[in-house]
């Protein structure tokens, strides 16, 4: 291939396993640029199917790189005929990629029997840090409940409820996929929150990329919720089926993972949405009773546990009525 050009032409009549290995060729040739990567990024988001053949056939590729080194090491070849065996590496990623499409009915029958399942909980107020056996990180807010599927050849979460922060250790051969409601959010080695509430899902990238889409792999019938990849910085919100895209700046991102931290930070947000995100840490609830209560901003920090603190500021600064009775607390104008 002698440029992105003639290599993008030539795509339209060779298979997937084909095009994705041309690219893992191009990439592993060197001068790799922003725009080859913008061109694979784009290729990638184009079909799951792409995604998927593209991680299989790198992960074949460096069990062949590692093949190729221990068969050289035992055979006492010399680093002078070495580079004579690279263009070879093509074809021995597609036959390795081969034998695991061939085997993957006998995995498929054994996977149950190797899968480690958990299931990870927090209360009310509850934060739990959980660290997997490939050190990956997952921390756990408030009321959350997560489900993993370990095993040998893949990794799987179910987000049932709540919100989870995960630090996942990369693996092409084995991509970390959390999947929440109808969607599916899958690692390219990264930093993301994921936070399913009744009315919706929030996919929220610190680093690095994820590859966001309907859990089934497929477009919804409105074709509001596509495929999408989302890198750092992006937010995605998917509601009644609609996905809507933000970029937000490191900060705000990590205020609103502030309770990692153990603290709510709010800034010129609504009242009513404050309130409801201190009722989701604790038991005592905060009750905003008027509309015009609640279109008043707030700014500032709170522990997640310190609703008395909220009522006086909302009292004190906001100059609204508080009342407490029993287990709310009601808040008006």
């Amino acid at each position: 291939m002698t440029g992105a050009n003639e290599e993008q032409a030539s795509f339209g009549s060779q298979s997937v396993e084909e095009i994705a290995a041309a690219w893992l060729e191009r990439r592993d040739r060197g001068g790799w640029t922003d725009q080859d990567q913008t061109e694979l990024d784009a290729w990638l988001a184009a079909s799951p199917a792409h995604m998927t053949t593209y991680w299989r056939l790198d992960g074949a590729w460096n069990y062949a790189d590692r093949l190729a080194a221990l068969g050289s090491s035992a055979n006492y070849e010399s680093e002078a005929i070495a580079p004579e065996r690279k263009p070879v590496r093509r074809w021995f990623g597609l036959a390795i990629a081969a034998v695991f499409v061939a085997v993957a009915g006998i995995a498929a029958a054994s996977y149950l029997l190797r899968t480690k399942d958990v299931t990870y909980a927090t209360a009310i107020g509850g934060h739990r840090l959980v660290t997997l056996a490939d050190g990956s990180k997952i921390e756990l807010d408030t009321d959350t409940v997560l489900r993993t599927a370990i095993s040998s050849d893949r990794r799987i979460a179910w987000l049932d409820k709540g919100a989870a922060f995960f630090q996942i250790v990369h693996d092409a051969s084995r991509p970390f996929i959390v999947i929440t409601g109808d969607q599916r959010v899958t690692d390219l080695g990264t930093a993301f929150m994921v936070r399913r509430d009744t009315q919706r899902v929030e996919v929220a990238v610190v680093d690095g990329r994820v590859w966001f889409d309907a859990a089934n792999g497929h477009a919804t019938d409105n074709n509001h919720m596509q495929p999408v990849l989302l890198a750092r910085g992006d937010e995605a919100i998917v509601m009644r089926g609609a996905l809507s895209l933000v970029k937000k700046p490191a900060p705000q991102l990590l205020g609103e993972l502030g309770w990692r931290r153990g603290v709510l930070v709010f800034n010129n947000t609504p009242l009513a949405a404050a309130a409801a995100e201190f009722n989701r840490y604790n038991h005592e609830q905060l009750v905003v009773a008027d509309r015009a209560a609640g279109r008043m901003l707030i700014g500032a920090t709170f522990r997640t546990s310190d609703v008395d603190l909220f009522a006086r500021v909302a009292r004190d600064v906001l100059g609204l009525r508080v009342e407490k009775n029993g287990q709310e607390i009601v808040i008006s104008r």
